[in-house]
């Protein structure tokens, strides 16, 4: 696929359909895939895929769009109707496509090695047979995507992007008898998988280990407040919560807890996060058509800045800061066995299932796949359990960040 040409003269339509401002992304992808399907390898299989996205403006007014179908009069019908749609949609002046903003972005594998991805599956297999009998891997997979995205606004962006990746992925319970333990699941993504096995990678053997410890679950039977670490697992549902408060949704609906806390301490000077743009699978662009310079997020426990996009920003006033997918936590000094042997009572928990936090932070909801701590020991795996707090909170009360990390 020709992207350069299929992205101007899709730009090109929409102006001349009569549009004042627009964008358009296409993008083309392949993928190889070898799947596991019930302890088995399963089929290889290569995929390819293509889009067209419109974001299109006419007196202030936005409507957007996404094809698959690339071909002229597929576009030219999606234009069509893509310029009614947004003469019915309500006027803002928030409404606006990038300017100037020029760059290309490469990283990763272009070529994947299907023969890698085999041996990556035959490891995880063996391993698991080995070592984890009782694990049954109802899915899982060894990827190699490769994908190239341009992005161009009417307003002189042109942002580049081939990106290529390896990811490993498994899923399923473990069983013995009568017992089962809860569904779990681990992967990552890289640019290489051929440095270490496949089990040492993502976490995934600990996760199969951990499993078959959950066929048999301890029921707490009354309340109790204690301390709990959460592993990367779940950590994510706090970072998560954490980014949703500082952009563009909790920001224009005024929810937000921190509208007005940039330049402020928010959480435990032991916590810093940063930014990974360029992390493996990732290109350094925002789907708003922004470069995404590196950014120290939390610079420890300070929040730095809020995070709107361009409407976001316009909508409120707030300083534009472009941010796109990947943060990591920078490592801190405590082993993490030293983290459980600090824990009079609490809990390891590498899953949290649960609804949307208030919007006060405050939440409710079930640890799954976790243990309790009882005088510093890891104990027995939980049954599902229920857990209530404060995300702002947890922020803030942040002990020890462990010197292990992925």
């Amino acid at each position: 696929m020709d992207l350069q040409k299929t992205a101007k003269r899709a730009l090109e339509a929409m102006l001349k359909a009569g549009f004042d401002a627009a964008q358009v992304s296409v993008s083309h992808s392949e993928q190889d895939e070898l799947s596991i399907i019930h302890n088995e390898p399963s089929l290889l299989r290569s995929t390819t895929g293509q889009s067209l996205a419109l974001t299109g403006i006419i007196e202030s007014r936005r409507a957007s769009t996404a094809l698959t179908d690339l071909s002229d009069a597929a576009r030219d019908r999606g234009i069509s109707e893509l310029i009614e749609r947004a003469r019915l949609a309500p006027v803002d002046e928030a409404n606006a496509v990038s300017s100037d903003q020029v760059a290309s972005f490469s990283q990763g594998p272009v070529a994947g090695d299907r023969a890698l991805l085999a041996q990556k599956v035959e490891e995880i297999l063996t391993w698991r047979a080995e070592n984890t009998p009782r694990m049954n891997l109802e899915e899982g997979a060894a990827v190699h995507s490769h994908g190239e995205e341009l992005l161009l606004t009417s307003a002189g962006t042109e942002l580049a992007a081939t990106i290529g990746c390896y990811s490993l992925s498994v899923m399923g319970t473990a069983s013995e008898g009568g017992n089962s333990s809860s569904f779990n699941y681990i992967g990552g993504v890289a640019n290489d998988l051929s440095g270490a096995h496949a089990a040492d990678q993502f976490g995934i053997g600990e996760m199969l280990r951990e499993t078959e410890q959950q066929i048999d679950t301890l029921a707490i039977d009354s309340n109790f407040v204690g301390d709990i670490i959460l592993a990367p697992t779940a950590v994510g549902d706090l970072l998560g919560w954490l980014l949703g408060q500082i952009s563009d949704g909790a920001l224009i609906s005024d929810s937000s807890i921190y509208r007005d806390k940039a330049g402020e301490q928010i959480a435990s000077p032991l916590f810093t996060v940063k930014s990974r743009f360029d992390g493996p699978g990732h290109a350094a662009f925002t789907g708003d058509g922004f470069v995404a310079p590196p950014l120290t997020l939390l610079d420890k426990g300070r929040l730095t800045s809020l995070l709107p996009g361009l409407y976001g920003s316009r909508k409120t006033g707030i300083k534009h800061r472009p941010a796109a997918s990947g943060w990591v936590i920078e490592p801190g000094s405590t082993p993490r066995a030293d983290l459980i042997s600090s824990i009079s009572r609490g809990a390891m928990v590498n899953r949290l299932s649960m609804g949307s936090p208030a919007a006060n932070g405050d939440f409710s909801g079930v640890i799954k796949n976790s243990f309790l701590i009882e005088g510093g020991e890891l104990g027995k795996a939980l049954s599902e359990t229920m857990i209530s707090g404060n995300m702002a909170s947890m922020l803030q009360d942040i002990a020890e960040v462990s010197s292990e990390h992925l």
